[in-house]
């Protein structure tokens, strides 16, 4: 990986080599794969009622001082119990981050007490969490407003109306996961896109949206791969497989038009169409910043976002504590190089078909094929991550759930 001299946040940018630098020292930090993060979205329901809005005010209510400073600026914002922070997404979607764990048995469990913290809150006020990745009941609608969210709704309603169901509808499941060491990188970054159609189709749960069938298996996904290509394709694909890893997410980052431009005032919608490579050049009044950078970083959503560690966003949120479901399968499949690569192999095949996995889900044969390989990859490959016997036990049937149903989709 390519390093460079530490870089104040408040060092200019003047020139896309430097730019470079700061992006390969901070996305991409190899070492020994050790921890593993979960961040857990949800949207929020009332518990007699889940089509009834539920606004800021009865969120800030039922939250407390864990409530996030995007809703009350004057709140604490305090960690649950086991370190876990509370943030809330545009349409009032709550979601839990843990800190990272360095076994998944450890990440399981705190992240499990942290969820039961948030839910009691929710409860004593009336609410509920969802169970799927998108809302089923209610259409799109705002309910924490910042700048940054009101230039994205302004900047993504140029394309359609799927950035405003992205923003306030959908809930999903990320996992991260070390990016490994260098001369594992490759076959990790590519394995982590290839996987992810099948593990898409897998795990779909959003095919009813503002009540009503979408026909799609996951309409969340449909609704993030119709925002802007420039931000939310795939970094990786078949065919580029070859490409180094660094390379190709610098020139994605530089390529991505701006979402947002952050001022003292309310209004930080951008110019149309300024990438970050055209502020570089001088595009824009002022030159930009490394903080700018690691902002404009933040502002892009392709289905793996390399973070450091390698945030992988393509699921959808997950029924109760089914969400243990899918992580075990990620974590198994890259515990060791030699999971990976099978991994990669078996994947292959279906590397790239994001829009197939989205509509049909398992009933897509060749996606079915590759799911039911992965599943068995994962079986194989989950004593290794010595889970309690109990949790094993879980989690084992759930897997082969997933892929009872990926072999009926073959038929």
């Amino acid at each position: 990986m390519v390093t460079s001299p530490e870089l104040d946040r408040t060092t200019i940018l003047r020139e896309a080599d430097a730019a470079a630098r700061h992006l390969a020292r901070i996305c991409f930090k190899t070492g020994p794969p050790v921890f593993t993060g979960v961040e857990l979205e949800w949207t929020v329901h009332d518990a007699g009622d889940p089509a009834h809005p539920v606004n800021g005010r009865r969120l800030r209510a039922a939250l407390g001082p864990h409530t996030p400073t995007t809703l009350d600026r004057g709140s604490p914002a305090e960690p649950l119990a086991h370190g876990s922070a509370v943030t809330l997404e545009p349409g009032g979607q709550l979601e839990v981050s843990s800190p990272p764990r360095p076994s998944v048995a450890a990440l399981i469990n705190a992240t499990e007490a942290d969820v039961g913290q948030v839910s009691g809150l929710l409860e004593a006020a009336g609410l509920v969490l969802g169970r799927t990745g998108i809302d089923p009941w209610r259409s799109p609608r705002p309910v924490v407003e910042t700048p940054r969210y009101r230039a994205m709704r302004c900047v993504f309603d140029r394309r359609g109306a799927a950035g405003r169901t992205m923003m306030y509808s959908t809930a999903g499941l990320q996992i991260c996961l070390d990016a490994g060491e260098r001369g594992e990188l490759p076959a990790r970054w590519a394995a982590a896109h290839a996987v992810g159609p099948p593990l898409v189709a897998a795990f779909a749960t959003a095919d009813r949206h503002a009540g009503r069938r979408t026909g799609w298996a996951s309409a969340r996904m449909a609704a993030w791969l119709a925002i802007d290509p420039a931000r939310t394709r795939p970094v990786w694909s078949p065919s580029h497989a070859d490409r180094d890893p660094v390379a190709a997410w610098t020139e994605y980052v530089l390529a991505a038009p701006l979402l947002c431009l952050r001022g003292d005032g309310a209004d930080w919608t951008p110019p149309a169409g300024v990438t970050f490579a055209d502020w570089v050049a001088g595009g824009l009044p002022r030159p930009p910043t490394t903080d700018d950078l690691d902002y404009h970083v933040s502002t892009l959503f392709p289905p793996v976002r390399p973070r450091g560690y390698l945030e992988i966003r393509y699921l959808d949120a997950q029924p109760g504590r089914d969400w243990r479901i899918p992580l075990a399968v990620l974590c198994a499949l890259f515990a060791e190089p030699g999971t990976v690569r099978a991994a990669l192999a078996a994947a292959r095949p279906v590397a790239g078909r994001w829009h197939a996995a989205a509509r049909y889900g398992l009933t897509d044969p060749p996606l079915a094929a590759a799911a039911a390989a992965l599943c068995d990859l994962a079986l194989a490959a989950l004593p290794g991550l010595h889970l309690p016997t109990d949790t094993y036990e879980e989690i084992s049937r759930g897997i082969r759930r997933r892929r009872a149903a990926a072999e009926r989709g073959q038929r």
